[in-house]
């Protein structure tokens, strides 16, 4: 039985130290976990803090990989997949309407739903940020305050990740130092959490560069830019749009960051795009296993995915592509999809597929993650403008985007250009985890549910069901802990 003991780590941590090197663009990243059962004697060197620090990156890897928690959290439940059952496990749990509560025997650990309801992963990156927070600032380095803005932005990266899944979660500020002591946590609010990771973002923008590491880190791991990113994103969750607006524009008016041209779209998910704010970096077997990877579930063909030559697991929804991307003339449209004339497209985003075996077999996916980038802080940007009356503001940008995609100027009215914001960045965004929650913020702001067939009516929207239950072993687990409100007696 897992218990919330475990839940916040036992007495060991988890941080990367220089025991294997993967031969990779990226050092700082590509190092093996290392256990070890004390913190005594670890906390000294700059070569230490360094290390501590790419703990919380190779663990936030783990928390957005493990049952595809990125996609199956920002993707899966929306109008982008079809209701219809591809195959596999995770297209059967996603997609139908009710199964985020399909019931698992708690020794089913492997279950991807059972995964999606739990947050230990989630907690081990807040567990590390906390160790760094607490010993780096012993360290005598230059880089103290780079490392300390690193490790606020993860733990602040990570509550906010949480809020958006399940609201109230346990607010835990102090690493564990000994299991035998530690007690249960109760659920704080929601709010509790966002102003925590408001507070922790403001503290990262006031320590990291605008750049940090070595050229090789690049958008790996956190500098200013993706603070700023992450503190509008957080307004923009809240519906502070006034806040948003100006946070958003530190990130686009630095100049550190230019669009890729859309004749060359899909080089931005080979990763480290002059388009990049911050991404996960998905440059080791582990992580490109195509078993474990969105490529697996939605590409097909010997040309895109040689083990799949029949239909997509999880099938795009062909009435979403057709009215987002209605105009055929669209780089994206034409970039990032393939056999859109079939009944069975798919997007190729993610196909950068290599191959181990012989015969192409034992395909690897090797694209980052793309958490934040320009064209998504742009459209933020323009989203706070419209919902704050600035029509011009918004509306400048969101053709900006438009353009680069070879599009002409939006014809969208004033009270509808919200909605067209949220559109375009349906089309510009498409199957990046932001969708889920640009819908929920469209359904807060105008009232439209929008999530497709199926997932969620506009009944169960009000009535909460956009957050995710936590799975029962849990709640057994920890007698403070209450069921999200939606999900309460239907687990």
């Amino acid at each position: 039985m897992i218990t919330m003991k475990q839940l916040f780590m036992k007495k060991y941590i988890f941080y990367l130290l220089l025991v294997l090197t993967i031969t990779s663009c990226s050092k700082f990243l590509d190092k093996e976990p290392y256990s070890t059962a004390t913190d005594g004697g670890i906390w000294r060197t700059e070569d230490d803090a360094n290390s501590a620090v790419a703990a919380c990156y190779a663990l936030l890897r783990m928390a957005l990989n493990d049952g595809m928690a990125y996609y199956a959290y920002g993707d899966m439940p929306t109008d982008e997949f079809s209701s219809t059952y591809g195959g596999g496990d995770y297209a059967y749990y996603y997609i139908k309407n009710g199964l985020w509560a399909q019931p698992v025997p708690a020794a089913n650990t492997y279950e991807p739903v059972m995964k999606l309801r739990r947050y230990e992963n989630f907690y081990r990156v807040i567990d590390q940020s906390n160790r760094c927070i607490k010993h780096i600032p012993s360290i005598a380095t230059d880089r103290q305050q780079e490392f300390l803005g690193e490790a606020y932005f993860n733990r602040a990266f990570s509550y906010f990740y949480m809020a958006r899944v399940w609201g109230g979660v346990p607010l835990v500020l102090q690493a564990v130092e000994d299991v035998a002591t530690t007690t249960n946590v109760a659920r704080a609010t929601e709010k509790e959490i966002l102003d925590q990771a408001i507070a922790d973002a403001k503290q990262a923008i006031i320590s990291l560069p605008w750049t940090n590491g070595v050229s090789s880190d690049k958008v790996v791991r956190a500098n200013k830019g993706a603070a700023y990113a992450l503190l509008a994103h957080i307004y923009a969750w809240q519906g502070d749009y006034a806040k948003c607006a100006p946070i958003a524009d530190s990130v686009i008016s630095s100049g550190l960051y230019s669009y890729v041209n859309r004749n060359n779209y899909l080089t931005i998910y080979d990763g480290k795009s002059s388009e990049g704010i911050f991404e996960i970096a998905q440059n080791a077997t582990n992580e490109g296993a195509s078993y474990n990877s969105i490529a697996f579930y939605t590409l097909r063909s010997d040309k895109y995915l040689s083990i799949n030559t029949g239909n997509s697991f999880l099938p795009l929804n062909l009435t979403t592509l057709s009215a987002l991307y209605s105009d055929t003339t669209d780089l994206r449209r034409n970039s990032a999809f393939a056999y859109l004339s079939s009944t069975d497209p798919i997007c190729i985003k993610y196909d950068n597929i290599t191959y181990n075996g012989t015969g192409n077999t034992d395909p690897l996916a090797f694209n980052n993650i793309i958490v934040f980038r320009l064209s998504d802080i742009t459209l933020l940007r323009a989203e706070a403008l419209a919902a704050t009356g600035d029509y011009g503001g918004a509306r400048t940008l969101l053709d900006e985007i438009r353009a680069l995609a070879g599009l002409s100027p939006s014809e969208a009215d004033d009270a509808d250009l919200f909605e067209n914001v949220i559109d375009e960045r349906g089309r510009e965004l498409f199957l990046e985890g932001h969708r889920f929650y640009d819908l929920v913020r469209l359904a807060k702001k105008t009232g439209k549910v929008a999530f497709g067939d199926d997932k969620i009516s506009a009944t169960q929207f009000q009535q909460g069901k956009y957050y995710w239950p936590l799975d029962p072993v849990l709640i057994t687990a920890n007698s403070l802990l209450v069921q999200t409100p939606y999900w309460k007696g239907k687990l």
